[in-house]
């Protein structure tokens, strides 16, 4: 596909942190390729695979986790940059790396680092990926972190937006590589926002469902899915029950779709340059003022009935207290860390404090659980609910 005067081009990057010598080593790829490639390869993006989506450690293999998660925001953020005429590797990657930075348990865990490390500069789990893509994960010889080019790490930090006031994670990586935060990104990186909004809301209510956290009849009282729904009906009355659910989930998802083309197009007919976008003053890649409207409803709505479940809360809470206690545990005695981790651990803070947040960041929910029963010596309970 021709592309668009608007795209990123890989040919015209602004290049890496570190230089490097590998032209023609690694097979024919361009730069924004590599990017993909770095983050499908990496140890951190591996992880991904047994950490916490929506539900906690759930017990059934059908729940969607952050792996799953990220691949399906990849996969509707590649096609809308096709239609689009975006770079579709640089999207993909954008894709792939944004949940990146999430520690073990979600929100949860996150909230509980972000108690934690006060006194530290706090944690945020967007900029905690872009420390893990360019300083923490670490398989080459020649320079830490994956190295990878400007546009994506620019497209990482500023995917929902510009920003005033990075906090010291992110300010470091920008001290060393500046990346123009107050500045909007590429539309590569405003569509990975997107793509990540259209499969969360509506995997979530998948996964809802299956879990039995959220009714049909309730979710029909958004016009947008009861309008969906009919639709389903008319188009399938004898088909089982579970089948036109997930029909509804993947209607709904091919509408959002089609909004967001529509819109984007329109508000880049006159948009001459990549540079442009950057200049625009505001969001490009946008659903119409309907779409808009409707979808914060649907998100105020798995707000109250899903992620607010008092369940949900429940087992949140008991999420938070690995963490800390992970984290207390650490912080009082180095020595409980991996003999790896300890060897590197720097000796006053914020600097250990940090260090300790880094490993405590990188755990699986699996991995976490097993931690606090070795240092504790029992199993923290309850942490499932489905």
């Amino acid at each position: 596909m021709t592309r668009a005067r608007y795209a990123a081009n890989p040919a015209q990057s602004r290049g890496r942190e570190f230089a490097e010598e590998r032209e023609g080593t690694r097979g024919p790829r361009s730069e924004f390729q590599r990017d993909r490639d770095r983050i499908v390869h990496s140890i951190a993006f591996r992880r991904l695979r047994s950490k916490t989506q929506v539900f906690i450690a759930p017990d059934g293999d059908h729940y969607r986790t952050r792996l799953t998660h990220s691949i399906e925001v990849a996969q509707i953020g590649r096609v809308i940059a096709r239609e689009l005429g975006l770079d579709e590797d640089l999207t993909e990657a954008l894709c792939l790396g944004h949940d990146i930075g999430h520690p073990p348990f979600g929100h949860a865990g996150e909230t509980a680092l972000e108690e934690a490390m006060v006194h530290a500069g706090g944690y945020d789990h967007n900029a905690q990926g872009i420390r893990t893509l360019a300083r923490l994960e670490s398989p080459y010889c020649d320079h830490e972190g994956l190295n990878l080019t400007w546009e994506t790490l620019e497209g990482l930090a500023k995917h929902n937006g510009p920003i005033s006031a990075p906090n010291w994670a992110l300010a470091e990586i920008d001290a060393a590589f500046p990346l123009e935060l107050g500045s909007w990104p590429s539309l590569e990186a405003q569509v990975a926002a997107l793509a990540d909004d259209i499969a969360y809301d509506n995997h979530d209510i998948d996964d809802g469902l299956r879990a039995g956290f959220l009714e049909l009849d309730d979710l029909l009282t958004l016009d947008l899915l009861a309008d969906q729904w009919r639709e389903v009906e008319k188009r399938f009355p004898h088909a089982p029950h579970d089948r036109k659910l997930r029909e509804l989930v993947r209607t709904q998802i091919g509408r959002m779709v089609n909004d967001l083309l529509t819109q984007t197009r329109a508000n880049v007919q006159d948009v001459a340059s990549v540079d442009e976008v950057r200049s625009a003053g505001k969001v490009l890649a946008a659903f119409s003022p309907a779409m808009w409207e409707q979808e914060r409803r649907l998100k105020k709505f798995m707000y109250e009935r899903l992620y607010y479940h008092p369940e949900q809360l429940q087992t949140a809470e008991r999420a938070r207290d690995v963490i800390s206690r992970l984290y207390v545990a650490y912080s009082q005695d180095p020595s409980t860390m991996p003999d790896e981790w300890l060897a590197k651990a720097p000796q006053g803070d914020p600097h250990r404090s940090r260090h300790i947040a880094d490993f405590i960041a990188g755990m699986t929910d699996r991995y976490a659980i097993e931690q606090v029963r070795r240092i504790y010596g029992r199993a923290p309970e309850g942490l499932s609910n489905v």
